[in-house]
């Protein structure tokens, strides 16, 4: 009987991709996937470091995992991703005994040679040896939509951010390896590309003498012209190196009408002790621009609530920017001190947990609120979805702004891009029927 893996997947869309390189690497050794942990006979935790609250269930889930072994000795239990990847002292480590391998996610390559060193009936030693993790074959958890990494690691050193240490220093991968895995992801019938990167709107083209100019232009005019993609979306670009080229590529076909744009906070003073290299006024202006390109595109943001040292009147700033940019949707989170960074080291965390509530409350308030009203717009004009669910003859998928659209449908339309005719819209929802 084969052996079996099981992932679990805490974090961003990059740690869900690199888990299914961790998918793709086994099961190019010959385990097979388990549906549940009970199942498995390795169980691997890929691991986001960004909040406190994501470590926390990291202890959970290994926990979980002890004791599934105290039945089975056997069991091999493995930490990977982000958390082992900012263990520099192994301080972390210590936390996780019992836990039998803990290692970053570039090294990667190195897992089922250290799986055989623990159990040597796994799997046959004829594996591959990729060396750069990012050259692993994807196993794709779905045939509709691929991510695709393009970049991986940070050198902004942003105060609050622990990516830097998590993931390393910014890397690009090659262009012909990219260009290459999206043409594999659109021949098995895969319909939207998402490209990944910690500010992946900085790629550059690694080819010395690049003649393209922007970097990350070239390459979002390459992907466009790649058969069977059908749409293409990027996240999360950084403002400060958005530029003129960037914004017109907003105009190619198969752009998505979304855009995805962190701003964190809006008093410049913040922006500052964040160590983000915009202010306010250059931030509103680049929304201006952008709608100007594309007057109807749908943008959401990331902020972070109760930095250190913030006010109310610095915190009413945010929401003075939110309003002016009229953000179609925002990511929120409470400021959540990591340690090892420079805020948590040059700056005191002094914003009560409470007031971090009320104003993480206050954002969301005012988000809810902008999403009804922008949503209005949506009723008797036409919407393309690309679908991914139909239960109980009611289909659902994502819009080209990336609404959630819902419609009367049948099976056969997954992974399909559909008009629908909007009737009635709601702060998340948009429902109507094909046209």
């Amino acid at each position: 009987m084969l052996s079996k893996y099981h992932i679990t997947t805490l974090g961003c869309q990059m740690n869900k991709n690199d888990s299914e390189r961790i998918g793709g690497l086994l099961s190019g050794t010959g385990m097979e996937v388990a549906d549940s942990a009970n199942e498995a006979d390795v169980l691997l935790i890929n691991t986001c470091s960004v909040r406190q609250s994501a470590e926390d269930r990291v202890f959970g889930v290994v926990k979980n995992w002890q004791e599934l072994r105290q039945r089975r000795p056997e069991l091999i239990v493995c930490v990977t991703g982000c958390l082992p990847g900012r263990d520099k002292d192994g301080k972390l480590r210590k936390k996780f005994p019992g836990v039998d391998l803990f290692f970053p996610i570039d090294e990667l390559n190195l897992l089922p040679k250290r799986l055989l060193s623990l159990n040597r009936d796994l799997f046959a030693d004829n594996f591959d040896d990729h060396g750069d993790y990012l050259n692993v074959n994807p196993l794709r958890v779905n045939n509709i939509s691929a991510s695709i990494t393009i970049q991986t690691g940070c050198d902004n050193f942003c105060t609050y951010c622990a990516v830097p240490y998590a993931r390393g220093r910014e890397r690009n991968r090659v262009v012909r390896d990219i260009l290459e895995e999206i043409k594999q992801a659109a021949a098995s019938g895969i319909k939207e590309v998402v490209l990944l990167g910690q500010v992946v709107n900085n790629f550059k083209i690694i080819n010395q003498g690049n003649p393209f100019g922007d970097g990350f232009t070239a390459l979002l005019r390459e992907v466009n012209q790649i058969d069977g993609v059908e749409r293409l979306h990027w996240t999360a670009a950084d403002p400060q190196y958005f530029n003129d080229e960037q914004i017109e590529a907003l105009k190619l076909s198969k752009q998505i009408n979304y855009l995805h744009l962190p701003v964190q906070s809006g008093d410049n003073e913040i922006l500052r002790k964040m160590n983000r290299k915009y202010t306010r006024e250059s931030y509103i202006g680049l929304i201006k621009k952008i709608r100007v390109a594309r007057p109807d595109i749908a943008i959401g943001t990331d902020l972070i609530v109760g930095f250190c040292g913030e006010t109310d009147e610095q915190f009413n700033n945010t929401l003075d920017l939110y309003r002016q940019c009229d953000f179609d949707i925002a990511y929120q989170a409470k400021y959540s001190e990591r340690a090892g960074t420079v805020a948590a080291k040059t700056f005191k965390d002094d914003v009560p947990r409470e007031i971090k509530k009320q104003r993480w409350q206050a954002v969301q308030d005012l988000m809810e609120e902008t999403a009804y009203r922008k949503n209005q717009k949506y009723v008797g004009r036409i919407v393309m979805v690309l679908v991914d669910k139909c239960e109980k003859n009611i289909c659902s998928g994502n819009s080209s702004e990336m609404k959630l659209t819902q419609f009367p449908g049948e099976l056969d339309l997954i992974g399909q891009i559909v008009p629908v005719k909007i009737d009635w819209a709601d702060t998340w929802v948009l429902r109507g029927k094909v046209v």
